[in-house]
């Protein structure tokens, strides 16, 4: 743990933060502007959660002001700390890496704020930065030395090739992978994420998360990648190449298994799984460890697809719940056509809603697992923590930087 901050310092960032509620986001937009000038720093980044969504800049800019807002009182930021070193690690960032942040980010407020960046107030930031830069560096070299130490572990890179590619819907496939090197592959907690390198002709080196979809085991993974609508923006060019160009045989470079989003295995308590769209993916692994590993554990399946053609993997839920009277799935479908026939291919007609969660799991003692668009996500976890759920039984991943969940709650802004 680094030295604390000094008095001084901690007053001096804590009277930044109404410039942080004014000038926050053009700050961070200028922060990431002269940071991409590098461009081996620039490809460290996942360049879909920048452009016109600015959906990273947002992210930050929260991150921030929550970081000056509770500079006093770090302890409330332990949760987003490691969501964010789980992130760097994906991406294989590393020690040497944080100072081209702290000059982009310094260079930054200096930019933006002009003569009222006194050189206090810049010395100030530039503690503040590197005691949580020491942080993280701290918590992502343990990650590393995990990750390692484990059994089918590695650090960085390592290659995979494509040994099954399956049509789940319209727009989803799924891609079964096995280590080229042939030895066993990491054993992942049930949601956690594989980064993935990508050098694709024409776009040059792009990262990206996906999501582990299978159960744990030793010799492959599988991702079940929706094909986005926009091929040319950046959110659409490796789902579309993949889509398109992965088959068997292929060869993708893969990070080990990251992310704090993952299921309590230890727990026996009642668990409901949720998810809309392409997010059932994380679910289908936490199902998976389910019914491998505790049958006997009281689960709900709730899954939220637009209609039958683009709802994913089906089969595998319904499998599922046949076989395990504790197990129970049940499906929405927001705008069913004339083939989708209620009670066969879905339940309920139009949108999972907090309310209906409510009336129809143990919410007194269950355990909330969500995952899928920003506002099905945002309408599910604000409504299940106004009926009283608890937050540390409300959990929640995002495909993408979270921002502009609850912009008014610091915990989930950041």
């Amino acid at each position: 743990m680094p030295a604390p901050l000094s008095p001084a310092t901690v007053a001096l960032i804590k009277a930044t933060v109404p410039a942080l509620e004014a000038h926050g986001l053009t700050i961070t937009k200028r922060m990431y502007e002269r940071l991409f000038q590098n461009a081996e720093i620039r490809d460290l980044f996942n360049q879909s959660h920048h452009g016109e969504t600015g959906s990273q800049p947002k992210a930050l800019a929260q991150a921030v002001l929550a970081y000056a807002r509770n500079i006093d009182n770090l302890g409330v930021l332990g949760s987003a700390v490691e969501r964010i070193a789980q992130k760097h690690v994906a991406l294989n960032i590393l020690p040497e890496h944080y100072p081209h942040v702290a000059d982009a980010l310094l260079g930054a407020i200096g930019d933006v704020l002009g003569a009222a960046a006194t050189p206090e107030i810049c010395a100030a930031w530039g503690e503040a930065y590197w005691f949580l830069a020491e942080i993280l560096i701290g918590r992502e070299a343990a990650i590393y030395r995990d990750l390692a130490a484990k059994p089918g572990g590695w650090n960085g890179w390592r290659d995979f090739h494509v040994e099954n590619v399956v049509q789940e819907s319209e727009t989803i496939r799924s891609f079964v992978l096995v280590p080229v090197d042939g030895a066993p592959v990491l054993r992942h907690e049930p949601g956690q994420y594989l980064g993935f390198l990508f050098d694709l002709p024409g776009h040059g080196v792009l990262k990206r998360n996906y999501s582990i979809s299978c159960a744990p085991n030793d010799r492959a993974y599988r991702i079940t990648v929706k094909r986005e609508a926009h091929p040319g923006a950046p959110a659409g060019i490796v789902s579309n190449w993949l889509h398109d160009h992965a088959r068997y045989g292929t060869v993708l470079r893969a990070a080990p298994p990251a992310g704090d989003f993952f299921l309590d295995r230890a727990s026996e308590a009642p668990v409901v799984l949720v998810s809309g769209g392409v997010g059932l993916t994380p679910m289908l692994s936490m199902l998976a460890a389910i019914e491998a590993e505790a049958p006997g554990r009281p689960t709900w399946y709730v899954h939220g697809a637009l209609n039958g053609r683009v709802h994913a993997m089906r089969g595998a839920a319904s499998a599922a719940a046949s076989g395990n009277a504790n197990i129970r799935v049940r499906t929405f479908y927001a705008q069913p056509e004339a083939q989708d026939r209620q009670g066969e291919h879905y339940d309920e007609a139009g949108l999972i809603t907090a309310g209906w969660l409510v009336a129809n799991t143990p919410q007194a003692e269950a355990t909330y697992y969500l995952c899928g668009p920003k506002p099905f996500l945002a309408s599910l976890v604000n409504g299940l923590r106004r009926t009283g759920v608890p937050d540390e039984r409300v959990r929640f991943e995002f495909f993408g930087p979270a921002d502009e969940l609850a912009e008014d709650d610091a915990r989930l802004a950041a």
